[in-house]
């Protein structure tokens, strides 16, 4: 029997657009959409990506950041506690009571009439240091692990805000998405975690990758 996650409680989406004077456009600023929404291999109907070099995908067709890490962000960084609030990552779904470690990488999640599949861990950059109004954001949030994560589309469908999000299968139960968010931005790391995260057929492929790079330097 499916277990329930999580009720989805916001649903985002962006367009392409300048931001910031003199810089790279970006779709990381997201407005809450409602009703039913389509949902491709590549994410949702009217959300956009403005490098497809490094964004995007079917690896990550949509970004869910947990709404359980607003207050804590708030704590640490009183002056920019206006920005923390649901739709403010950039994510696409927003959700609490399920977090990075709840998750695994590889797990299957019914919801709406889709299928999702857990591929790894958000990776941030400048822009969303830029987005927040904080240059060391994107270095804090993956120090913390709170990153948010990613999922593949393996049914198309439809979804909505209230959607109940019900985990199906857990292929891979001892990588949840916080061991391998830690693992991916840690200085070090044990030569047989590396070799087991780069041996998990679930991981998005540039995740894959990274990993058997480091196993790679091991070698030399």
């Amino acid at each position: 029997m499916a277990k329930a996650l999580a009720r989805i409680e916001g649903l985002y989406a962006g367009r392409v657009k300048t931001l910031w004077e003199g810089k790279a456009p970006s779709a990381i600023d997201k407005q809450a959409v409602s009703g039913r929404v389509v949902l491709g291999q590549c994410g949702l109907k009217w959300d956009e990506q403005a490098d497809l070099s490094v964004h995007g995908g079917p690896d990550k067709a949509l970004h869910h950041y947990a709404a359980d890490h607003i207050a804590t962000w708030r704590e640490e960084l009183p002056e920019r506690a206006e920005r923390f609030r649901s739709g403010g990552f950039g994510e696409n779904i927003s959700t609490t009571g399920v977090t990075e470690a709840d998750l695994c990488i590889g797990d299957v999640i019914e919801v709406g009439s889709a299928v999702l599949q857990v591929s790894h861990g958000r990776q941030p950059c400048w822009k969303f240091a830029a987005h927040i109004g904080q240059d060391d954001f994107a270095y804090r949030v993956r120090k913390t692990g709170r990153t948010g994560w990613y999922y593949r589309v393996l049914q198309e469908g439809e979804i909505g805000v209230g959607d109940v999000m019900f985990l199906k299968t857990r292929p891979q139960p001892d990588w949840t998405v916080e061991r391998v968010v830690c693992a991916h931005f840690a200085a070090q790391i044990d030569r047989s975690a590396l070799e087991a995260i780069a041996a998990l057929p679930e991981l998005a492929e540039v995740w894959r990758r990274s990993f058997q790079a480091r196993l790679q330097k091991l070698a030399l």
